[in-house]
């Protein structure tokens, strides 16, 4: 079966006075339809830049320079902008990051939900705000009539990111792309929110890529995930797999620094553990492996050389040498 997006071996770079930063280094991904592919790692390691990628929405100062994107077997990257303006939005769409800078302060949250319903569906302005107070009423707002007449600042940060998600969702997408939906939301309300996303996900077999710096909410919420380290993809596999038996220094260090594996150690006072050093800085080089200097398993040849993405047990790849014994 042809994956709803595959990616490969894209790479997203920006040109600046200091030299060439590459945000996006050969990543390579899939997802068919109805899946969650959760994305993982820490702030500045690419995991926005992938997305803002897959939309074409890269910065005026960046670009993509190579790979493939290929969206129902159709190459993103070569369509031409007025086509692509059409995918996004209505094939594809995006939660992003912070809701109250995303949601334009001086609009009312029904016109602007109204004005993507518009813009896509070719639907006179009546029965668009229509559609956008039935999209409130679905993500859970109540008295959705009277909140759509709301401004932004009138919503809790729940409520606005549930604005987000009826915005991203008024034209049935088949690609859902949500950056960090749950940052600076209580528990209660991310758990709601992951809820919401993945009954949404179930009604329209829609796929989702959930980007996140949060592996409990890839516990909770992905089927797959992929581990992404200084602009690499260093490990994927199938949520359950990933925490039972994760084989990178870095996933494993990750997982090691949840406030629950700290509890569960048993030993009352213990710290809270955490990954010596950190994520290259954006000009830095690094010969051989991204992690070699922040890991402990780390031996002579992981500074020379960087170890190749193999698949080591049957849908588990990571690049690691320590998990290439024969090349020791």
């Amino acid at each position: 079966m042809t994956p709803l997006l595959e990616i490969k071996n894209l790479m997203t770079v920006f040109d600046t006075v200091q030299g060439r930063i590459k945000a996006v280094d050969g990543v390579s991904l899939t997802i068919d339809s109805g899946e969650t592919l959760g994305i993982v790692g820490e702030s500045g390691c690419g995991k926005t830049m992938l997305s803002l990628s897959i939309m074409r929405l890269v910065p005026a100062n960046g670009k993509i320079i190579q790979g493939e994107i290929l969206f129902s077997g159709q190459d993103l990257l070569k369509l031409p902008e007025e086509q692509m303006r059409v995918r996004r939005g209505s094939e594809i769409s995006m939660i992003f990051q912070e809701p109250m800078t995303s949601l334009n302060p001086v609009f009312r949250v029904g016109e602007q939900i109204a004005e993507a319903v518009r813009l896509h569906q070719n639907l006179p302005a009546k029965q668009a705000m229509e559609l956008s107070v039935e999209m409130l009423r679905e993500v859970g707002i109540a008295d959705p009539q009277k909140r759509s007449r709301d401004y932004p600042h009138n919503l809790s940060g729940g409520m606005r990111q549930r604005v987000m998600i009826a915005m991203a969702m008024s034209c049935h997408p088949k690609l859902l792309l949500a950056d960090e939906p749950t940052t600076a939301l209580d528990v209660t309300i991310q758990a709601q929110i992951l809820d919401l996303i993945s009954s949404l996900k179930r009604k329209n077999n829609m796929a989702v890529v959930l980007i996140t710096h949060d592996l409990g909410v890839i516990a909770q919420a992905a089927e797959k995930v992929a581990v992404m380290y200084a602009g690499k993809i260093v490990e994927t596999s199938a949520v359950a797999e990933i925490f039972s038996d994760p084989l990178h220094p870095y996933t494993q260090g990750l997982l090691e620094s949840m406030p629950a594996a700290c509890v569960e150690s048993g030993q009352k006072g213990d710290y809270l553990k955490t990954i010596p050093g950190s994520v290259p800085g954006l000009y830095d080089f690094i010969e051989g492996c991204r992690f070699h200097d922040r890991c402990s398993y780390a031996f002579e040849k992981c500074s020379r050389r960087e170890p190749p993405f193999l698949e080591v047990k049957s849908g588990h790849f990571v690049s690691c040498w320590k998990n290439n014994a024969q090349d020791h």
